[in-house]
């Protein structure tokens, strides 16, 4: 009896193997995993950091195993437009990932939900709305508002001598902007605003995280539990939760309030059916979902672009010279900048641009799932699959970029490459159907602040630091911050 068990465990085992092989195909090149965590061990700290130079080995398609989700990674031009592009359509789910899930429970996450039709109709009506250039343009006042507060702050620390926390005030400065513009509440120097402000950076921290969740989906949650994950997930709902129940609360008791728009007036109009979603219901919760993306996407990518950019140019003084002449001999004497006097601002354009590239603030996108079966780069990648997209790799790769490490606005002069999702070697806000659609509200303020804080001031470090001293290094989540905060001390000058 016991040679009939061995016998069928024998045939077993060989029947999965076959399977196993069967379904390998052709397969993407990549590092040999170890049994049960896969190649988790391979990502280290910085993740985007540790795929790039896997695949400077295995190639710009590689498979991994990332516990037991079967991942590719693209990170070459070529292969993120067969993603982003010729395969936008199949490509273009999001898999189930336990943080998001924890922070929206059912809301509907236009970010992170499934592609169906209810996504697209949905997405569709948002984007009119809420992210048009007429919207965008609409809301200026509130960025004119807040700017001038911040450029009375750095005032107050020029004459005092104290540095500028720029990581500080820039996740302040954005957060009053989205707060206004898609809650129409103001928050700067209230309790409730701190408190707003540490909950939104826990939660960042959080949808940064690799829960294990995620990678053993059968048991990975005990993991998770135990290390608390869950319950700071469920706790930051709550809070997040509360604070939308609280701003939605204030527009439906001032219905007749005057001024500009906001965006959940527009959410409560959809719920009204004012503005038609087809055949689809808005509800209470999608509204919520909505204000997830536009409370977590839009703060600290604008944010931390601007400390980004702050950091390359005072380590990079000949390039801050040249930034700050433009926008003196063009501008002259104003005493309110506008964003209309961006337009003939041609190298602070490359010095954005060129923020972009090098410290991209997503450098790695929110991840993807085939739907289908796809052959990309002449690679099977089987439906299911996990497909990650390393935007750094990108901008960093020395076949796309010459010097690639170094700090090159004028690399943009002359050059139609823009950031939009159109050119496919410079992606800070992804492509296709997952593009960022409030690429343009961020930018705008992005442009606008830069435009204050370098027309206004001269900057220089705090007494006794030299700029090689000056950290590079960034932090990892979701986003990239700067790992150590960047204080600079501002200086008056006559246009100030």
């Amino acid at each position: 009896m016991s040679y009939w068990l061995v016998l069928v465990c024998i045939v077993s085992a060989l029947i999965l193997i076959a399977r196993k092989t069967g379904k390998r195909g052709n397969r993407p090149p990549g590092p040999p995993a170890l049994p049960i965590i896969g190649n988790l061990h391979q990502l280290g700290l910085k993740p985007h950091r540790s795929l790039f130079e896997l695949s400077k080995k295995y190639g710009p398609i590689m498979y991994l195993k990332l516990g037991s989700v079967p991942t590719v990674v693209v990170s070459s031009p070529e292969t993120v437009k067969e993603v982003l592009k010729t395969y936008d359509v199949e490509c273009c789910t999001r898999p189930h990932l336990a943080c998001p899930a924890k922070l929206t429970y059912n809301y509907s996450d236009l970010a992170f939900s499934p592609y169906n039709e209810y996504w697209r109709e949905l997405r569709k009506m948002s984007t009119l709305e809420l992210y048009t250039a007429k919207r965008v343009h609409s809301f200026r006042y509130i960025r004119g508002e807040e700017v001038a507060s911040l450029i009375d702050f750095v005032k107050e620390s020029g004459l005092s001598g104290t540095p500028v926390n720029f990581n500080r005030k820039m996740m302040s400065l954005s957060g009053s902007v989205i707060c206004r513009i898609g809650f129409g509440m103001n928050l700067r120097g209230s309790k409730l605003g701190e408190k707003y402000e540490e909950v939104v950076l826990q939660a960042m921290k959080l949808l940064g995280d690799f829960p294990a969740t995620d990678f053993f989906p059968y048991f990975g949650w005990i993991i998770d539990r135990i290390t608390g994950l869950q319950r700071n997930c469920g706790k930051i709902f709550q809070e997040l939760d509360a604070f939308y129940e609280q701003a939605i609360k204030l527009h439906l008791e001032n219905e007749s309030r005057d001024g500009e728009e906001d965006i959940i007036d527009s959410l409560l109009k959809m719920e009204k059916q004012e503005l038609g979603l087809g055949q689809f219901q808005l509800t209470r919760n999608h509204i919520k979902g909505i204000l997830v993306n536009i409370l977590l996407a839009g703060i600290d990518t604008s944010a931390q672009t601007v400390t980004w950019a702050m950091t390359h140019l005072i380590t990079n003084p000949r390039i801050m010279k040249r930034v700050q002449t433009e926008l003196r001999e063009r501008i002259k004497n104003k005493d309110s900048i506008t964003e209309e006097d961006m337009e003939n601002l041609d190298y602070l354009k490359m010095v954005v641009k060129e923020t972009l590239r090098i410290n991209p603030v997503a450098p790695l996108l929110i991840p993807r799932e085939a739907m289908k079966d796809v052959k990309i780069n002449g690679y099977d990648v089987p439906k299911k699959t996990r497909i990650q997209v390393n935007i750094w790799a990108i901008h960093r790769n020395p076949e796309v970029w010459k010097d690639p490490e170094r700090f090159i606005p004028e690399r943009f002069k002359d050059s139609q490459m823009d950031y939009k999702g159109q050119n496919f070697e410079l992606l800070p806000f992804g492509s296709g159907r997952r593009v960022c659609p409030g690429m343009g509200i961020g930018m705008a303020l992005v442009h606008l602040t830069l435009m204050n804080l370098l027309y206004r001031f001269d900057w220089k470090l705090p007494e006794g630091m030299k700029i090689e001293e000056v950290d590079l290094e960034e932090a990892y989540g979701l986003v990239t911050p700067k790992m150590i905060p960047l204080q600079l001390v501002p200086i008056s000058t006559p246009w100030t």
